[in-house]
């Protein structure tokens, strides 16, 4: 079973930047896919960013490319969320998430209990 914390939210001034970090414990965190997912107030949770166990693919929801990069450490078990240029609209609790790099679902098993990113105008 993967744990998952994340930290690293906060208020900021639109273009502003943060970076989120998640720290994962439980089996080799090296071994599972990772993601970071938001859900703003009234709205679906959608994916971000997504990277493969060993970092060597990343795939960005439109809105964040160019903007965001989402990067893993796993000799310390952590993935992050660079967030540069932020906007009102990026506004959301912001979840880390992951899956077993070998499972046949899309789907992420483990979430963390999400961090609040708030972007003034």
């Amino acid at each position: 079973q993967v744990h998952l914390v994340e930290s690293g939210g906060g208020l900021v001034q639109a273009g502003g930047s943060l970076r989120l970090s998640c720290a994962a414990s439980g089996p080799t965190f090296s071994n599972y896919d990772a993601g970071w997912f938001r859900q703003a107030p009234g709205k679906e949770r959608e994916i971000v960013a997504g990277i493969t166990w060993s970092g060597g693919i990343t795939v960005y929801v439109d809105s964040a490319k160019g903007r965001f990069t989402i990067s893993r450490d796993n000799a310390k078990n952590t993935v992050y969320l660079r967030m540069n240029s932020l906007k009102p609209e990026d506004t959301a609790v912001y979840y880390c998430a992951a899956k077993f790099r070998y499972s046949s679902r899309a789907t992420y098993d483990y979430w963390g209990q999400g961090t609040q990113v708030t972007v003034s105008s």
